[in-house]
């Protein structure tokens, strides 16, 4: 079966940058950026859209790229060479963008611009034995810390609102991770399916794919779409 419920069933060209990609995931992650800029009580559109743009180069390009190139776990055709090369582009593309940012913005932001980058080389290359590879390493840097830096860049400080919401946010991500880590287990390592269901009721059900992956992976479906959708109506009510 395909590595991600969203990777494509053939391989090369665009489909493979399109799974490296992780569409749901990548739009869920930037949701975050947006809820943490629609919190604050003043949103500067050129400041959200550079925020937006910031984190899909290091998250979505970068991050993704480097995970791939890590074990290759989705199985792409893409050369070692062309994911390093797209990785740090995108990553001095992110930077690039925090510089701009921190000259507008100032000393608050620099904090952000310094850890993002680390970040994104420590989890995906698992950097001290995969130290922060893990759940809350995840909710951290995917969930919490998008927020946080996109509220800091609209108001120069940070506030117990959007700790909160960041509260929100990593608790949303770790769900992301359990759900994830099930789905990549079945689709990822198990080559064989074996085993039946005994119900209540006498019935039988073949223990297959759908039983052990299809609800979480409704659910992430789901999650991410609601998430991407709550950030559209809070970015409108702010902007409107």
């Amino acid at each position: 079966m395909p590595p991600a419920f969203y990777a494509s069933r053939s391989h090369g060209g665009l489909r493979d940058w399109w799974t490296v990609l992780h569409p749901p995931y990548t739009a869920w992650h930037l949701a975050y950026v947006v809820i943490g800029a629609s919190l604050a009580p003043r949103v500067h559109l050129g400041r959200l859209l550079a925020t937006l743009l910031a984190f899909f180069l290091a998250v979505g390009v970068a991050a993704h790229a480097l995970d791939e190139l890590h074990g290759r776990p989705l199985r792409t055709e893409i050369a070692s060479g062309a994911l390093v090369w797209v990785s740090a582009c995108a990553l001095l593309g992110a930077v690039a963008l925090g510089g701009v940012g921190a000259s507008q913005i100032g000393w608050p932001i620099v904090p952000f611009i310094v850890v993002g980058p680390l970040l994104v080389v420590a989890y995906n290359a698992e950097w001290l034995g995969g130290l922060i590879h893990n759940d809350g390493g995840f909710a951290l840097a995917w969930g919490v810390f998008p927020l946080l830096t996109a509220y800091v860049a609209q108001a120069d400080r940070l506030s117990y609102v959007a700790l909160v919401a960041g509260a929100g946010a990593f608790a949303l991500s770790g769900a992301q991770r359990v759900l994830s880590t099930q789905a990549r287990l079945v689709r990822r390592r198990v080559v064989d399916l074996e085993g039946t269901l005994y119900l209540s009721d006498g019935a039988t059900r073949p223990l297959d794919q759908e039983i052990l992956i299809g609800p979480a992976e409704r659910a992430l479906r789901l999650l991410s779409w609601s998430t991407v959708l709550l950030a559209a109506a809070l970015a409108l009510a702010k902007l409107g």
